[in-house]
């Protein structure tokens, strides 16, 4: 990634990710903010190739971008009509709302640096003591079931996105 033309691209998609985020957001139509969701997922697949991993670009436009996308849009269709003309939901805890994802983007932040990632050294201690992460570090990292290692976390995440569709679709018989 070392041309202008590279980091032209990198440039103009990492901007319209992060309009298109925005826009997924703050959308009142949700089948809009499903679109812009698919702009977003697919704006990770060009960074992915970018970076010269071609099979988790292709993942991601075909498991993301391609089934999720799908999944999501089936969900709004079951759940919601697609002429539904009903009001924007407004909320009086904006502020709160404000207040809370910055201290989530910040103990994000606190984690990505400061928990241990490699054999119990942080990202920090990796970057500062000259340590090459390579993928595979990285995969192992997040597939191992040893000290430091994160698939429970993982395989929690997944029962919990299980949960959450199984409830979708107990909400969408019972309309």
């Amino acid at each position: 990634m070392d041309s202008v033309g590279n980091i032209i691209v990198y440039f103009v998609v990492a901007i319209a990710m992060v309009v298109f985020s925005f826009k997924a957001v703050t959308s009142g139509k949700i089948l809009r903010s499903a679109t812009y969701l698919l702009f977003v997922l697919l704006g990770t697949a060009v960074f992915y190739f970018q970076l010269g991993y071609q099979f988790l670009g292709a993942v991601q436009i075909a498991v993301y971008a391609g089934g999720i996308m799908v999944l999501f849009v089936f969900a709004i269709l079951l759940t919601h009509k697609p002429n539904d003309t009903t009001g924007r939901l407004e909320s009086h805890r904006k502020s709160l709302g404000v207040i809370v994802s910055v201290a989530s983007g910040v103990l994000l932040l606190f984690a990505i640096f400061y928990m241990p990632l490699l054999h119990g050294a942080s990202l920090t201690e990796c970057l500062s003591a000259g340590n090459e992460i390579t993928m595979s570090d990285i995969g192992e990292a997040f597939t191992g079931s040893d000290r430091f290692q994160y698939l429970l976390p993982f395989e929690a995440v997944s029962v919990l996105l299980l949960a959450c569709i199984i409830g979708g679709v107990t909400v969408a018989r019972k309309r």
